[in-house]
């Protein structure tokens, strides 16, 4: 097995206190924090060591200072890889001391987050949860020797380690999310594999709209069960929530109106508008409470009744209303709606608990089932009225998400009418060049007084203009207003912008020079032309990308194992090419390149979206290889391994990229 990885420490002592998976994360680690100090030595890891799951999350920094202080004289001594270890282990039984969690064995790195630590989890969503990927993956043809999964046992976990259970709930979540044929689905994986599998899942999970800053490879690998409980929540929440939005059920506008209730009404979050229409229900049968959240509001169990006697009177219970104990009336609300079909999610005593999670699951799943809304409305007609722009739409959805993945405190559901007031795009400017947003002239939602959303969408344009965008004639008051248009150009302009600033920095030898787009074009037919590719791109909307074939011999050229030639088509007709860009994008996000990007961009040539996947692969490809120069690898699989399992997906633009920009 040492042979396999390559012999990454020459102690025998330190080799027995860890795992090759756990020295090749830690080795990660390590080059890590020397890249970004510029060296290492001993004072730096008290700071340093914060990032490390264990001591960072259980240690204060002061608290690991005076570990180091207490173990070693010349806190200026440079440290190499093995005494790195050594100072792990040492924080790392003071970590465990504290716990009292007496571990034999002193490597607690993979052991120590299975037991949660500071985390509990919610053993009802736990089961329900299991139950929902038993009922929508029963007939998976790989997961049928793994399910169904005990609901009373941490089955799950063990099963997730793969990442194949992940990577196909996403797609039960959102059809064709990702390509099957790039998941690793042996039966015995190794680590890179794997790794691989968490790598494609959490930039796809990042994708869909999951927010995952917090959640790299690694905590898969550890174990780290509420972690991945939450992850699966989400991705259960974005399958649950896929039909509250006017494409998808357009008898929904029977919930408004006018033609500018509709408009307020697309712009709503799903779980908004969940609410307004269980209100619409219950206001039919005549309950005079408004319900405002899926737990105080829903806890005795009155709104339940009333919503399900509106929708199957039928399979209604004349004392359901009767019944003073708030938890007999719930046993009933469930009696009523297994009658109908819909007892699923959630427990007598979750209704009663306030659960917000499983009680969100249970409405939503009940507006799936019937929702009790007219097909012949004539409302329907003002839909009509909006013009379906599938372009903007499509572009509107990436950055959000990509907006998302930033890691910012406010989510965003709605890109055209969240970033009106201008916070947003503040928060959004801070992650992507640190410090560049004076706070004192910004004000925090929520915001009352008009021009004081005009004021932050001044100092929008105004950094815009600072960092070169194109905005002539542009104003803040364009962006309050909710020009579409001026939105998505600006947006579009500071994704670029972080794009080609991540490249500037990992590109060593542009000494300091702006990065174009012609030197990313320059450099994507360079890697194909050098690794015997026969194809090329004249620009970033050559019609002949609309294959696939380019892409793909790039993402062979970057990493030759990637691409399974024998499953790419010749690209000449058109569901030719939906394959191969389905698996462009599964593979570019397989290798860790995050992107948000659908294969209609690909197929259609979206320039922007284009560039954005160049952009990505070349991002992904310089980093790995500085990783390699800094490491001393010899080879680019040794590269890849140890970034397979490092703690964060290999490209997480996101978080990662702020920090980086900061530290430069």
């Amino acid at each position: 097995m040492a042979g396999y990885f390559g012999v990454l420490v020459s102690d025998p002592w330190l080799q027995n206190q860890f795992t090759q998976v756990e020295l090749r994360s830690l080795k990660s680690h390590f080059m890590t924090m020397k890249r970004e100090n510029g060296g290492l030595a001993l004072r730096d890891l008290a700071s340093a060591m914060s990032s490390l799951k264990l001591v960072g999350e259980n240690l204060t920094e002061e608290e690991r200072a005076s570990v180091l202080l207490q173990s070693y004289q010349n806190m200026e001594q440079d440290v190499d890889f093995e005494l790195f270890l050594r100072v792990y282990l040492k924080l790392q039984a003071q970590a465990s001391a504290r716990m009292g969690n007496c571990v034999k064995n002193s490597s607690a790195f993979l052991k120590a987050a299975t037991t949660t630590l500071l985390h509990t989890i919610n053993e009802s969503e736990k089961a329900s949860y299991v139950a929902h990927i038993n009922n929508y993956l029963a007939e998976d043809s790989f997961l049928k020797g793994y399910l169904p999964i005990n609901t009373t046992s941490n089955d799950l976990f063990e099963i997730a380690k793969d990442g194949v259970l992940l990577c196909k709930l996403i797609n039960v979540a959102v059809p064709g999310t990702i390509d099957e044929r790039a998941i690793n689905t042996k039966r015995m994986l190794n680590p890179w594999e794997r790794n691989e599998n968490h790598t494609l899942c959490l930039n796809s999970a990042k994708a869909i709209g999951c927010t995952v800053v917090n959640i790299g490879t690694q905590d898969f690998i550890e174990g780290r069960r509420h972690l991945v409980l939450g992850l699966i929540s989400q991705i259960i929440k974005i399958q649950l929530l896929a039909d509250l939005n006017l494409k998808k059920t357009p008898q929904l506008v029977e919930l408004v109106d006018d033609s500018k209730d509709v408009e307020e009404l697309m712009s709503l979050p799903p779980e908004k508008i969940l609410l307004r229409w269980m209100n619409f229900q219950l206001k039919k049968a005549g309950y005079k409470k408004i319900v405002t959240n899926f737990s105080s509001d829903v806890k005795d169990g009155e709104a339940y009744a009333h919503l399900l006697n509106v929708l199957a009177p039928e399979h209604s219970n004349p004392s359901i209303l009767t019944v003073k104990d708030p938890l007999e009336r719930a046993k009933l609300v469930l009696g009523h709606a297994d009658r109908m079909g819909c007892k699923r999610y959630l427990t007598a005593r979750d209704i009663v608990e306030g659960s917000p999670n499983l009680n969100l699951a249970f409405v939503a799943h009940i507006f799936q089932h019937r929702n009790g809304l007219s097909t012949q409305t004539k409302q329907i007609s003002f839909l009509e009225t909006f013009p379906d722009d599938t372009q903007v739409s499509r572009e509107e959805r990436a950055f959000r998400f990509w907006m998302n993945s930033l890691g910012t405190s406010t989510y965003i559901n709605n890109v055209f009418e969240d970033v009106r007031n201008g916070w947003v795009l503040l928060e959004t400017l801070d992650k992507v060049s640190p410090g560049i947003v004076n706070w004192k002239l910004a004000t925090k939602p929520p915001i009352k007084l008009p021009f004081r959303k005009v004021e932050n969408c001044n100092q929008v344009v105004k950094i815009g203009k600072q960092l070169k965008f194109s905005l002539v004639n542009v104003a803040g008051n364009d962006i309050v207003q909710g020009n579409k248009k001026l939105i998505l150009a600006y947006l579009w302009q500071l994704m670029r912008f972080n794009i080609l600033q991540l490249l500037r920095n990992l590109r060593f030898h542009s000494n300091g020079k702006e990065i174009t787009d012609a030197d990313i074009l320059e450099w994507a037919n360079a890697k194909v032309r050098t690794s015997g590719g026969q194809t090329r791109m004249d620009s970033f909307k050559d019609k002949s990308l609309s294959s696939g074939i380019f892409f793909l011999d790039l993402l062979s050229a970057v990493q030759p194992r990637a691409v399974n030639w024998s499953l790419v088509t010749k690209g000449e007709k058109d569901d030719e090419r939906k394959m191969n860009a389905t698996y462009i994008i599964s593979i570019a996000r397989k290798l860790g390149c995050s992107i948000f990007l659908l294969p209609e961009d690909i197929i259609e040539i979206n320039q922007k979206m284009i560039l954005t996947l160049a952009a990505s692969i070349m991002y992904w490809f310089l980093k790995q290889s500085a990783e390699d120069r800094s490491s001393g690898a010899s080879d680019s699989d040794n590269g890849s391994q140890s970034d397979a399992a490092s703690n964060s997906t290999i490209d997480d633009t996101a978080s990662e990229s702020s920090e980086e920009n900061g530290n430069r």
